[in-house]
């Protein structure tokens, strides 16, 4: 795949695509409508303070992931993925027809029972929207599919957001023209949903469990048996936390603090929605089409950045909302809002996509939709508790620009807890900041390396930073085998632990640390781990390379796996080479390196010499890329 626009050309994707987006459209046409009723039109009509039914709307919006999720991660993977997904749509015509009625009848608390039933219908799609992408896509393919999704997505709410604002800002003309499209749309949803191909299912013989309760405890049991996979979930949920609370404000927010009108409060949620989709759609180019856990911490200061600024820059609140769009633009400070709007989206999206995939990546696939589904559930109840707190801390008297301010921090802090908990993260961070600031690395032949089971990989060696630039990467996970001094070294030891690399000394250095080695690889091998080896022993101090030394044949005579011949190219010319460079020039040239990463077919273990392994990867070296 060139590039994950070259989906498209796919049946699946495109009508999933299109299906997945008009049903967010929908969702978020109805559902701003009603914010905005409440918040500008509302006044006589309803018992509690706009800013306070809000946070009711959304909590009714959510309930319904929380207590039926469980059944409908069942659902998703007992039947027939294309099938279940038609019926879903079909749901969704009836419920906007309901809403048709609800509009006419001009009845805020009918339309809140609509917006209960939208919430129900997306919480049996739910489980299907990402166990679904596996089935149809390519590993390499996932984080540009999930990209397209979240930007899809984004993109349909944006507009719906603006459309369901808009609209029902011209009384009745509005509410019949809103009526026309959420009911077309549904239906045009149905149709594209008719393309998807059949996808079989996962479990047909799975026997449902009704009862919400019990099922809902075994759901989120599911979440449990992947730690990695589990934290990156309470890391999704905590994203919906932080979204919800910008989300359901914005209105509000724009009206009081920044003394727009309707119109603006949709301009703020046009930027935030333009950020996370941009933000989602460059995922695939900055992880370099890899699960690259890195830009998660890279999102998450984002966020907290931009959300922290947000409130510097608009602390005042006491507004009646006069200003359109054009007069909030020509107002001081404007143009550094919607600068903060929109980069609290993009970073957004940097955070959310890299977890989404690693969900799917890493779960069985047998559960995967359950997993989901027990991720759903934790989401609502993460934007369940964010549409309480925001109320809670509303009514305590705390202002919308502090309420920001407190999420922001908020962030911070629980950004900094899921990455001590799971160091892999900032280790991932520090190692995409290493590839993405300091080389241009060009990767070929990395899909020669084993999906599945233990295999040895022998490289050349020739910087410090080699086990970063391979580790970044190769998509499974590395065990290196380094010089112990190499391991020690500060910073770069905090990444070489959490990535449990190897120290290892010559037996004239520590004999003890040597056994030890030895013994860590040959059982990390035993677990059908990858361990990567640099048979030189040492860096090279003249760019050439030294000859293998017999560890290799040992631990290949002690574990008989394939290994895989690799090579690094131009990388004697970087920054952490043993190079000596005199002229400030060439200094500044080693900055910003061309790269080569290249492998072979594996070699059977009975074929397996350290001189033909010298051979293969000398070969590998001096080849083109």
């Amino acid at each position: 795949m060139a590039n994950q626009f070259q989906l498209f050309k796919q049946k699946f994707f495109s009508s999933y695509f299109v299906t997945q987006a008009l049903g967010a459209f929908n969702d978020s046409t109805f559902k701003q409508a009603l914010i905005t009723l409440i918040t500008y039109y509302s006044a006589g009509k309803i018992a509690l303070e706009p800013q306070i039914m809000t946070n009711v709307a959304a909590g009714l919006f959510i309930v319904p992931f929380f207590l039926f999720s469980a059944t409908a991660g069942q659902f998703a993977e007992k039947f027939e993925k294309s099938w279940l997904i038609r019926k879903i749509k079909v749901l969704e015509i009836f419920i906007m027809i309901l809403a048709v009625i609800g509009l006419y009848l001009d009845n805020i608390y009918f339309l809140l029972t609509i917006l209960f039933l939208l919430g129900l219908q997306s919480t049996f799609f739910g489980p299907i929207k990402y166990s679904i992408l596996p089935q149809h896509l390519k590993d390499e393919e996932l984080v540009g599919g999930n990209g397209m999704v979240e930007m899809g997505t984004f993109v349909a709410i944006l507009i719906g957001t603006i459309v369901g604002g808009a609209l029902i800002g011209y009384n009745e003309t509005g509410k019949i023209v809103l009526s026309v499209l959420i009911l077309s749309v549904a239906v045009l949803g149905y149709f594209a949903s008719s393309r998807i191909p059949h996808t079989k299912a996962v479990q047909p013989d799975l026997k449902i469990n009704w009862n919400p309760v019990t099922q809902t405890y075994k759901t989120l049991q599911f979440t449990r048996r992947n730690r990695v996979v589990f934290l990156a979930i309470l890391g999704i949920s905590w994203f919906w936390f932080y979204g919800t609370i910008f989300l359901t404000q914005i209105n509000t927010f724009a009206k009081v603090s920044l003394d727009g009108n309707a119109f603006t409060a949709i301009l703020l949620l046009t930027v935030f929605s333009v950020g996370i989709g941009l933000g989602s759609a460059l995922c695939e180019k900055m992880s370099g089409k890899r699960v690259e856990l890195g830009l998660v911490p890279f999102g998450a200061i984002g966020m907290t950045w931009f959300a922290i600024d947000l409130y510097l820059a608009n602390p005042q609140v006491g507004f009646d909302g006069s200003l359109g769009p054009w007069q909030f633009i020509e107002t001081p400070g404007a143009i550094r809002t919607l600068i903060d709007c929109t980069f609290v989206g993009v970073f957004g999206g940097f955070y959310i996509v890299p977890l989404y995939a690693l969900v799917q990546e890493r779960c069985d696939r047998e559960f995967l939709s359950r997993v989901i589904a027990g991720n759903n559930i934790i989401n609502s109840l993460f934007m369940v508790v964010a549409a309480v707190f925001a109320a809670g801390l509303l009514t305590l008297g705390i202002t919308i620009p502090e309420l920001l301010l407190i999420t922001g921090i908020l962030n911070a802090v629980v950004a900094i807890y899921i990455f001590t908990l799971v160091p892999e993260f900032l280790m991932r961070f520090l190692i995409w900041i290493l590839i993405s600031t300091i080389y241009k690395v060009k990767a070929k032949g990395l899909d020669k390396i084993p999906e599945d089971g233990p295999c040895v990989i022998v490289c050349n060696h020739v910087s410090y930073v080699d086990s970063l630039i391979i580790g970044g990467y190769v998509r499974r996970p590395i065990r290196f085998v380094m010089y112990y001094k190499i391991f020690q070294i500060p910073v770069l030891s905090f990444i070489f632990k959490t990535a449990k690399a190897i120290p290892i000394a010559g037996r004239s250095e520590n004999e003890s640390l040597l056994n030890k080695s030895m013994y860590q690889i040959q059982e990390a091998l035993d677990a059908g781990e990858i361990v990567c080896i640099f048979p030189e022993g040492k860096l090279t101090s003249d760019g050439e390379m030294n000859e293998f030394k017999a560890g290799i044949e040992k631990i290949i005579a002690n574990s008989p796996v394939p290994v895989v011949p690799m090579a690094l190219q131009g990388l004697w010319h970087s920054l952490f080479s043993r190079k000596k460079t005199n002229k400030i020039a060439d200094r500044i040239k080693r900055i910003r390196t061309r790269v080569g990463l290249v492998a072979s077919d594996p070699i059977p273990a009975s074929e397996v010499t350290k001189e033909l392994l010298h051979d293969k990867v000398s070969e590998l070296r001096d080849g083109q890329l």
